[in-house]
């Protein structure tokens, strides 16, 4: 338990990005000088007294604490919730507003001592600071939750992909496969995607169109539960059936 009565307000920002086929979250490394958790690897963030002055809103104060300890910008900020306690920080009772944020790979820069970290189910492979590992399960069920019924994804692609590409981010997200011909189907029939008359650039195979989001597609609710879930049982189905074979 802390011996500081004082509260100490924070915000903490939970970044997603997808590559190399894996969900990743941006992790910072805390000083070995640090009172508390030394040399731990934790989410950016921190005191939102420094920003007071120049920040007039609270995601304004996450935007520019994540860029001071990362040198990230996201494009998508939503708040995820409060997270608060006398035994998170041991230096003091602490509250944190936290943020998730999606940044698409090769869109940021980062500073030496953020690091991207493979997601594995709901944790990363090593200890967060304070209670950074609970504040990020519960930013990975958000993401997997409205991945489901909105057009979040977007925020994690260019402005142009393709439909194989947009349906493989779907996947490494949720974690399982899902059935290609009921996807685009309902992509379709959300009307959210419109074709650029462009195809990629030749990787040596046949040249997939490009698409993007139309301009209001990521204030359009589509993708209801039951068309993942469908594309994803239909995709369950055939693995079962090729298992019989």
């Amino acid at each position: 338990m802390s011996a500081n009565k004082e509260l100490w307000p924070e915000v903490d920002v939970i970044v997603f990005t997808v590559a190399d086929d894996q969900l990743k979250v941006l992790l910072v490394k805390r000083p070995g000088s640090s009172a508390a958790f030394p040399n731990a690897w934790a989410l950016p963030g921190g005191s939102m007294r420094k920003h007071i002055e120049v920040a007039a809103t609270l995601e304004a104060v996450a935007m520019r604490e994540l860029a001071a300890k990362t040198g990230a910008e996201a494009p998508y900020l939503e708040q995820l919730g409060t997270f608060g306690g006398q035994t998170r920080d041991p230096r003091s009772w602490t509250i944190s507003v936290a943020y998730f944020a999606l940044i698409p790979y090769d869109k940021v820069q980062l500073k030496p001592e953020a690091r991207w970290w493979p997601v594995h189910g709901e944790a990363v492979g090593t200890q967060l600071a304070f209670d950074h590992g609970e504040i990020l399960a519960a930013a990975i069920t958000r993401l997997r939750s409205k991945l489901e019924y909105s057009a979040i994804a977007g925020h994690l692609l260019g402005e142009e992909f393709t439909l194989p590409h947009l349906q493989k981010v779907y996947e490494i997200i949720l974690g399982e496969r899902l059935n290609k011909q009921s996807f685009r189907r309902n992509v379709a029939r959300a009307g959210v995607l419109e074709a650029t008359g462009r195809l990629e650039e030749s990787r040596g195979h046949r040249r997939a169109e490009l698409y993007r989001f139309t301009k209001d597609a990521r204030s359009v609710l589509f993708f209801p539960r039951s068309i993942v879930y469908a594309a994803s049982a239909q995709a369950k189905g055939e693995e079962e059936a090729e298992g019989l074979l």
